[in-house]
């Protein structure tokens, strides 16, 4: 019996080293197929995915047969800017080249902005700042090959590789609405977003628009990317005339029942915040609120925040990337103003 005790115990042992092994392979790139994506299974599926929509097989062979994998995007997609504090994120972005820049942008575009701002009711600082922070404002659209991203990100990043083949599938089908013959000439972010508000392809599809009446959603072109951007504000809940964020005031302990640190559609009516130890510095307009905690330069900061702080949080779920949207806005907006008068 101790014999046969033993025997089960290595038994188990060799089936759980085995389990694990085969998981932490799971988790890696196919190196075995050294980025020759036309051996992979997942490939060959996605094929047949892409065919059963009306693509030529022999032409999604071929175009495949050309893409490589990249390290340098499966590095960027495993470390963020986003993974960074408040500290480290908001001096990224707060900087008076992107301030005054964005005021420049404003003025350049200033027609544009005022009528997708009328149409879609969303303020243009905020349009400015979205695409401030994306692209400075078009000066860095992104030098990958969105094919070579998305097709590395599928393939080879197992975190994201659903959400990455679904993107992959969209930019073939992106490709054929808009009439482009070539996979392979889209330039963007290592993430496969495009254009100066780096959509990625479902929301190109989706939410891009055609702003200036040429027959084409281009988002390169600035009156595209304006207007696209509104619509998806809009699309996804931007109340017109409510606030953004403001700063929290702490009035006892109950506040820590009701702080976020990730991006959470808020529940709690603003009258009942008070009932939670915090309230708004100063007069704020959103029916739900929710109570942001940060960590920024000088210690924790305290945010309370409406439901359009949260629609932007749908255009990149960080909530450090909603707030220096926000901020930027401001900066832009009261410089603009300040230029103004004088």
């Amino acid at each position: 019996m101790k014999i046969f005790n033993h025997r089960l115990l290595l038994v188990l042992f060799a089936l759980q080293f085995i389990l694990q092994a085969n998981l932490a392979q799971a988790q890696q790139p196919n190196v075995n197929f050294q980025g020759n994506y036309l051996q992979y299974p997942a490939m060959r599926s996605f094929i047949e995915r892409m065919v059963n929509h009306g693509f030529n097989r022999d032409y999604l062979i071929q175009t495949f047969s050309r893409v490589t994998r990249n390290e340098k995007i499966l590095a960027s997609a495993a470390s963020p800017a986003e993974a960074k504090l408040w500290r480290s994120y908001r001096p990224i972005f707060l900087t008076e080249p992107r301030i005054q820049t964005g005021v420049n942008f404003w003025n350049t575009h200033q027609q544009v902005l005022q009528a997708a701002s009328r149409q879609f009711g969303i303020p243009a600082e905020y349009l400015v700042a979205i695409i401030g922070v994306e692209t400075f404002y078009g000066r860095n659209t992104g030098k990958h090959s969105v094919l070579r991203s998305l097709t590395t990100l599928a393939m080879d990043f197992p975190k994201r590789s659903k959400f990455y083949t679904s993107e992959l599938e969209h930019y073939f089908l992106l490709l054929r609405e808009e009439g482009l013959l070539d996979p392979h000439a889209l330039r963007g972010s290592y993430a496969g977003a495009m254009g100066l508000g780096q959509f990625i392809s479902s929301s190109y599809r989706q939410y891009a628009i055609d702003y200036n009446g040429d027959g084409h959603r281009d988002l390169w072109s600035p009156e595209d990317a304006i207007g696209s951007v509104a619509n998806y504000f809009k699309a996804h809940g931007w109340k017109a005339g409510e606030d953004v964020a403001i700063p929290a005031r702490l009035l006892g302990p109950r506040y820590v029942n009701i702080i976020n640190t990730r991006a959470a559609k808020p529940t709690l009516p603003l009258i009942q915040m008070i009932g939670y130890d915090a309230q708004p510095i100063g007069r704020f307009n959103s029916q739900y609120v929710g109570l942001l905690e940060l960590i920024g330069t000088d210690g924790v900061e305290y945010w309370v925040t409406g439901e359009n702080f949260y629609v932007i949080t749908r255009y990149n779920h960080s909530p450090k990337y909603a707030m220096v949207v926000f901020q930027l806005a401001q900066e832009i907006k009261s410089r603009k103003q300040l230029q103004k008068r004088y």
